[in-house]
């Protein structure tokens, strides 16, 4: 996942990322009395609580649906997956195996594949992405274990996960929601062969 995609993934948290803070949607920022930032962290505010109200009624786990997207095509293993709530809630999981891509799309409270599957090269991606897909060749862990672990060590449910490359640090980067707060969560994965 590049951080490029990461961050469209969760557009509020964009200001966090890479940071390792949480957002906490109780409290305004200091400068929120300045104009139009009050009106933008009301905007924040309003899309966190919609978020989060909406992950409390969705009926599969992120988790649950990497499961469920690499069985589409046996094999293969998730490189990215992310919890979409602009219509009805959905995860957009992109899996990998030898040379081929896929997107899929699927429903958040059933499960099944909701739009028709992006297949591509490996060699149509950005070299960030392409990077990071290489890159996910090279752990011993999957996304999932990624994620499992992230949920509870936040005490949360994940939104988005992937792994990312940055600054030659190879990370599994997990976005939880806890409580009323989003986390980001970074795992260092074992390296094969070490």
């Amino acid at each position: 996942m590049s951080k490029k995609r990461l961050l469209a993934i969760i557009v509020w948290f964009a200001a966090l990322a890479g940071t390792g803070a949480i957002a906490d949607v109780t409290h305004a920022p200091l400068d929120a009395a300045k104009p139009g930032v009050a009106a933008q962290h009301e905007a924040e505010e309003a899309m966190n609580r919609r978020l989060l109200e909406q992950l409390r009624t969705i009926k599969i786990p992120l988790s649950k649906a990497v499961a469920i997207a690499e069985h589409l095509h046996d094999g293969s293993r998730a490189a990215d997956i992310s919890l979409e709530i602009s219509g009805p809630p959905v995860y957009r999981v992109r899996t990998v195996k030898n040379e081929r891509i896929w997107e899929n799309v699927l429903d958040a409270n059933t499960g099944g594949v909701t739009e028709k599957e992006i297949s591509s090269s490996l060699t149509e991606l950005d070299r960030e992405d392409l990077g990071n897909i290489i890159a996910l060749e090279s752990v011993e862990f999957e996304l999932s274990d990624a994620v499992r672990i992230a949920e509870k060590t936040a005490g949360g449910s994940a939104l988005a996960g992937g792994l990312l490359k940055q600054d030659g640090q190879l990370n599994f980067v997990v976005v939880i929601a806890s409580g009323d707060r989003l986390k980001e969560v970074m795992l260092e994965p074992p390296i094969v062969g070490k």
